[in-house]
């Protein structure tokens, strides 16, 4: 026994060690970073304490970044996880398999395009004058609804998101197609046997079992809602007036453009852990719901 854990222990020590120089190192000095001025041009250094943190409480923009990713993730949980639940026990419920099939394939589609030609893409569909949304709307007499959907403080960010619920739909729901595919179908024969209708059974037979997946995907949607970079880069860059602003995309002003790499440390800091947070929380919700069969 002792001969093959020392075979399993060389097998799995480059992956150990990519992880500890890869991962957890960047870490531990990402958190020392945050705690000094930097100048990434000169090279110099200065311990400045929680300076950062608590210019970070008092910086405008941040808290606009926070709330604007914070809006990011509960629509993207409501859209990519709930409705994409059941939008596949919708197409999972369908007798046809080739229907079944092609709507697989119409729904995952947009998850195959690049945030940039997306990015591009929704750029064009929201232009005020020659876009395809004001088009449609000046079409059914909306006219009073045209505005720049980008270029309005007040509806930029929740412009920005639709574009990414548009791509990421499709995928999270073909993972719960799968995770559907795995319940034995006695389950639903049985339901039916009681007399219980398809609206009920997604309640007490589909969402119960697909609760795993369910979670797993709860944890990677919120997480990547506060890695989100990209979409807004490709689009408005954070304006107008940064009311498009988010954590990543401050942090890279913070520290590229405006040379403060300390407290774009500060930032990178705060995301790790509200999404930790987040995650050890929906982990423990996860597996206290978890049904075993």
């Amino acid at each position: 026994m002792q001969r093959v854990s020392k075979r399993g222990l060389v097998w799995i020590a480059p992956a150990i060690v990519g992880l500890l120089l890869f991962v957890y190192y960047p870490l531990i000095l990402n958190f020392r970073y945050s705690v000094e001025e930097s100048n990434i041009f000169a090279g110099t250094q200065t311990f400045v304490g929680l300076q950062n943190y608590v210019k970070m409480a008092n910086d405008r923009v941040f808290w606009i970044a926070f709330g604007n990713n914070t809006l990011y993730a509960v629509i993207s949980v409501i859209v990519q996880v709930f409705f994409a639940l059941a939008l596949a026990a919708t197409i999972e419920g369908l007798r046809n398999e080739r229907f079944k099939s092609i709507l697989r394939s119409i729904y995952f589609m947009p998850s195959a395009i690049s945030l940039t030609v997306t990015g591009l893409l929704f750029y064009f569909i929201y232009h005020p004058s020659g876009g395809l949304l004001n088009g449609m709307l000046g079409a059914v007499g909306l006219e009073s609804l045209q505005h720049a959907w980008l270029g309005n403080s007040d509806t930029a960010m929740v412009a920005i998101i639709m574009m990414s619920q548009w791509q990421g739909f499709g995928y999270t729901t073909l993972l719960f197609a799968v995770a559907m595919q795995r319940i034995p179908r006695e389950y639903y024969e049985a339901a039916a046997l009681d007399g219980i209708g398809p609206a009920r059974r997604l309640f007490s037979v589909t969402m119960p079992l697909v609760s795993e997946m369910t979670g797993l995907l709860m944890i990677v949607t919120v997480s990547q809602a506060f890695q989100v970079f990209n979409e807004v880069m490709v689009t408005t860059s954070g304006g107008p007036d940064n009311s498009t602003q988010l954590l990543g995309t401050w942090l890279y002003v913070s520290g590229f453009i405006k040379n403060d790499f300390g407290y774009a440390a500060a930032i990178a800091v705060v995301i790790f852990i509200v999404t930790v947070i987040l995650a050890i929380f929906q982990l423990r919700y996860t597996e206290k719901r978890r049904v075993h069969w």
